[in-house]
């Protein structure tokens, strides 16, 4: 089969389409054809092992996973013998982070990760890029408990994380003000800001509203930074570890003090999760805002665009066999 693989840390370059084995299905597994997936900021980390503590789970000195992908939307094509919850033909997306491998044309995936069948109402190049923004925008909503009537700013609102989140914090009756250029202010608008700062023209820090919540969903802020911003009981969290880095240390130390604190949840992959994304999207609560597609003989081409930081929302990475059409 094809595949995306990297032998070594390192940039785009690295990367080489090429063809592999394809997996085998174990007892309890998916053959998964996979017919899109997606490049975000998780497969740039993990390709070029930055920041650098990730080679202490991907690999000190070469990556273990040569196939990276975290996100991904196909068909069963095989079940292992001991699998009840799909069936060969099930239409399925999920979230591959820490096994990887959805940048080939067949992925092997135990059945009860996160995985699950398809929402009905969207294609593969849709449903692809909707579990890794939406599941870490979860994660921090459910860890600030955000609820209706907050006021939440949301720092990089047009990413797959930020662009998650204020459709989310809207169906749970948030209040959003979402930083952007000005390019995409009203794009924002219509996923749910009531209100929008353009960064180019001032600096959201010097924002004169204060918030229950900050959100820097491109982790390019502080909590140094944003804490004029918060409420006296007010929470920051970034999508980063910040400078030095001291957002999981200040996610220990600042609740103690019983005032404005940072929050450093860990988001949890599981089944569930996928299937309450699911739910979100069916229910219209959520749709993944997709920016590019690139074949994955263009996979190149599509981690530089990640790293230029043009990109809105999700880049999509159609996973199609040489005789395959577009369409």
């Amino acid at each position: 089969m094809t595949a995306a693989v990297q032998t070594s840390y390192g940039g785009p370059d690295i990367v080489r389409v090429t063809e592999v084995h394809k997996p085998e299905p174990g007892v309890d597994d998916l053959l998964v054809r996979v017919h899109a997936a997606t490049v975000n900021r998780t497969d740039c980390g993990y390709r070029a092992a930055k920041p650098f503590i990730i080679r202490s789970f991907s690999g000190l000195l070469r990556p273990k996973s040569k196939v990276l992908g975290t996100e991904f939307a196909g068909e069963v094509k095989a079940i292992g013998n001991r699998v009840s919850n799909f069936e060969v033909g099930d239409k399925d997306f999920g979230h591959a982070e820490g096994r990887f491998g959805a940048h080939a044309e067949h992925l092997a995936v135990p059945s009860y990760a996160s995985v699950a069948t398809m929402p009905a109402n969207l294609t593969f190049d849709e449903a692809a890029p909707s579990t890794e923004g939406c599941h870490y925008a979860l994660a921090y909503i459910r860890a600030a408990k955000i609820d209706t009537g907050q006021k939440v700013l949301v720092n990089g609102a047009t990413g797959a994380i930020g662009s998650a989140a204020i459709q989310l914090m809207k169906s749970f009756g948030a209040e959003v003000t979402a930083v952007c250029g000005p390019e995409h202010m009203e794009l924002v608008k219509r996923m749910g800001a009531v209100r929008v700062i353009d960064y180019t023209a001032v600096d959201f820090t010097e924002d004169p509203q204060v918030y229950d919540v900050v959100f820097d969903a491109v982790g390019k802020g502080s909590f140094a930074r944003c804490k004029r911003l918060l409420t006296r009981k007010g929470i920051y969290f970034s999508t980063d570890l910040g400078p030095f880095p001291q957002n999981p240390i200040l996610a220990v130390i600042t609740p103690l003090f019983g005032g404005r604190r940072v929050l450093f949840p860990i988001p949890k992959h599981d089944q569930t999760m996928v299937e309450y994304i699911r739910g979100l999207i069916e229910s219209g609560a959520f749709t993944p805002v997709v920016d590019r597609q690139y074949l994955l003989d263009e996979i190149v081409e599509a981690y530089r665009y990640v790293e230029s930081g043009r990109k809105v929302g999700n880049v999509v990475i159609r996973i199609v066999g040489q005789a395959d059409q577009l369409g």
